[in-house]
């Protein structure tokens, strides 16, 4: 039986660290990649800069072609002037590879807003979806929850947040396996009546629907609870979203500001040390990979800006599954 075969385009200059993470993420990932899948990188950016890369790294073998873009979307770019003034970038390019079927996914740790906007209007919605949303894993006691919007939608409706709770329950079942994933709706209060007008109509949406919705959770919830898949709107999550990546550098500092005091606490850090690197390899973002944009007809990965090779490389991985497990699809059958 022949291998399907799999073009993951990857904005190579996108990203404070681009393109030598991106080209090592993807050469970890061509390694990594499942035994069944026969898989391209499409790098795309400045052709000149990447083939440099690519020597000093002695010219690794692995299956990538170089899909050449002079310019670069920076993160100070306004995102829908992407859109206009920079068609010839890695990212706008790297989307209009996916429209064009080209590339079956795109991959990128650079301006999320403009990837965000150019996905949308290059690739338009799946059908019945309402906006387009973006989920991140956040660690819990148990189990990851799925969180979204973490801030593709700063203003949404109830009719958005109940999308979001669809696209994200069948994202969870489809690549976690989770059957009939909890759903959860972050409010001020666990009590149906709690909540502004938008939870409280939202709310309403969800109990009626056939998600296997379990009401209201609050802040403390978010890394506590019991849920699969918490939903808000998208100014809530990224604020929750971008005070949980602050966690682990405060635990960080702490520890070092402990283990400075004296020979004897930093014996005692190196006791522990096994356990705490485990804790924080749990916590750490670069092994859950991007985020996923969901809800645009083509798969798109988003990651953090400082993207590490591991990181890219489990993007790739992440769109890869997305795509063999046709979350797309299940989407638009949900919501058609």
């Amino acid at each position: 039986m022949q291998k399907p075969k799999y073009k993951i385009a990857i904005d190579a200059m996108g990203g404070d660290f681009a393109p030598l993470n991106e080209i090592e993420g993807a050469i970890q990932a061509f390694k990594h990649c499942p035994k069944n899948v026969n898989l391209e990188i499409l790098l795309v950016g400045k052709e000149d800069v990447i083939k440099s890369h690519l020597n000093t790294l002695g010219n690794p073998e692995f299956s990538y072609s170089i899909v050449h873009a002079d310019e670069v979307v920076t993160m100070k770019d306004e995102p829908t002037a992407v859109l206009k003034n920079k068609k010839n970038s890695s990212l706008y390019m790297g989307v209009e590879l996916v429209k064009q079927g080209k590339a079956d996914a795109f991959v990128s740790a650079g301006n999320t807003g403009a990837v965000l906007s150019t996905s949308t209007i290059l690739l338009g919605r799946i059908q019945g979806v309402s906006r387009p949303t973006i989920g991140s894993y956040f660690p819990g006691v148990n189990k990851s929850v799925l969180v979204l919007d973490v801030g593709a939608n700063v203003e949404c409706k109830p009719r958005f947040i109940y999308d979001f709770a669809v696209m994200g329950s069948i994202y969870i079942e489809k690549i976690l396996g989770i059957s009939n994933p909890k759903v959860g709706l972050l409010s001020i209060g666990e009590e149906d009546s709690k909540g502004n007008e938008l939870v409280l109509q939202a709310h309403k949406l969800l109990k009626e629907s056939n998600l296997n919705f379990v009401g209201n959770i609050e802040g403390r919830d978010v890394l506590t609870g019991d849920c699969d898949v918490i939903v808000c709107d998208g100014f809530t999550g990224n604020i929750i979203l971008k005070f949980a990546e602050s966690v682990m550098t405060l635990m960080k500092s702490k520890f070092k500001g402990f283990a400075d005091k004296s020979l004897k606490n930093k014996l005692m850090m190196g006791m522990f040390m096994p356990v705490l690197k485990k804790v924080f390899t749990d916590l750490d973002y670069q092994n859950y990979g991007g985020v996923p944009l969901l809800g645009t007809n083509g798969v798109i990965i988003i990651g953090h800006g400082k993207s590490s090779p591991l990181a890219i490389r489990n993007m790739i991985l992440k769109a890869v599954e997305q795509i063999e497990k046709e979350v797309n699809k299940e989407i638009e059958k949900a919501l058609k």
